[in-house]
């Protein structure tokens, strides 16, 4: 299908596409191959690379490297980005200064079970045990955790949401990052669609 979504705020390029094309669609416009063993990590793997070239068509694909930590980049290359699939849905951030974060996560009630072990009890205040809610904070968190990239992180202790403001589709949120000090503030918006939730840092 066509992009999801698709726009640029504070600097950074965002879009979001929903797969519905077979395997061979992406190696043919990417010209990569995916040695993932299943078929739907194949899809999410090379549709990432497809989007970041959808959204920047001089993106050098070829190029990308993964971290000791997992965290794909573009070694000497002063532009960042991320990437991040939730079947069927894959969102990528790309960003010409800064290092950014995104992340997307489809919906699913049993979210509302597991809120305890990524969210305090003021987050879950926020939230009000609505699953779309819990869903923004999860990838809200995700998105933050991509963004800074240095592993052993508490999403509790070390990423507390300070502020939620949901309106409609569209939320902001504020948090502080303290993996590192000193602490750090970090601003993300966000939104709730029918079928995902996702959130990028700003």
């Amino acid at each position: 299908m066509p992009v999801y979504k698709k726009w640029e705020q504070n600097g950074v390029r965002v879009a979001i596409w929903k797969i519905e094309e077979p395997e061979v669609f992406f190696r043919e416009h990417t010209g990569l191959l995916s040695d993932k063993k299943s078929e739907v990590r194949r899809l999410e793997h090379l549709a990432g690379r497809f989007l970041l070239k959808h959204v920047q068509p001089d993106f050098p694909l070829e190029q990308i490297e993964t971290s000791a930590l997992g965290k794909p980049f573009l070694p000497g290359n002063p532009r960042h980005f991320s990437i991040s699939h939730s079947f069927p849905y894959i969102g990528v951030a790309i960003d010409a200064e800064k290092e950014t974060g995104i992340d997307v996560q489809v919906l699913q009630e049993k979210i509302v079970k597991l809120q305890y072990k990524f969210l305090s009890e003021t987050e879950q205040g926020f939230c009000g045990n609505r699953p779309d809610r819990i869903t923004l904070a999860w990838a809200a968190k995700e998105a933050a955790f991509k963004r800074y990239g240095l592993g052993a992180v508490d999403f509790i202790r070390h990423m507390p949401i300070r502020d939620m403001v949901v309106s409609g589709q569209d939320a902001r949120m504020t948090m502080e990052f303290l993996r590192e000090e000193p602490g750090r503030h970090i601003h993300l918006s966000g939104g709730i669609e029918p079928e995902f939730a996702w959130s990028v840092t700003l």
